[in-house]
């Protein structure tokens, strides 16, 4: 199904072959938005996400791309085979994906999911460092023999 683009934003991506692909990237109407933000990051989580789930939610998000054809209109990926065929390999498809949701959730805009994801990461250094080493510590005290 065809989407109107909302603030529609032309991205280019290289792929593996370092080709430059040229795709209209858009934001999300609010009520799909809502579906595919709070869903599309739990369901590609390894060993928790469900990938059929993900995958659907990847062409839900897709479909507010669209590349430009030779004549000005613009298509719509609306279908699996659309994707494949216009992204050309996984990191691509990768790339487009990171770009919407960039463009779509401001929070993973300029960086500042990277920096959250490395404050989350440090302050798990921290409570590990201070749990295990009290831990080590008292584990690693001889007995004395009874």
């Amino acid at each position: 199904m065809a989407h109107i683009l909302l603030k529609p934003k032309e991205v280019t991506i290289a792929d593996q072959d370092g080709i430059e692909r040229t795709f209209v990237i858009s934001r999300l109407p609010a009520t799909d938005g809502r579906e595919l933000v709070t869903q599309y990051p739990i369901s590609a989580m390894p060993k928790v996400g469900d990938y059929k789930v993900n995958e659907g939610l990847m062409l839900k998000l897709l479909s507010f791309v669209a590349i430009k054809m030779a004549d000005g209109t613009e298509l719509q990926l609306t279908t699996r085979a659309l994707v494949d065929n216009h992204t050309n390999d996984w990191e691509t498809l990768g790339k487009l994906e990171v770009a919407m949701m960039e463009y779509n959730v401001s929070f993973f805009g300029n960086g500042r999911g990277l920096t959250f994801l490395e404050g989350i990461t440090r302050k798990a250094e921290a409570w590990i460092t201070g749990t295990l080493i009290p831990s080590l510590q008292q584990s690693s005290q001889k007995d004395t023999p009874p």
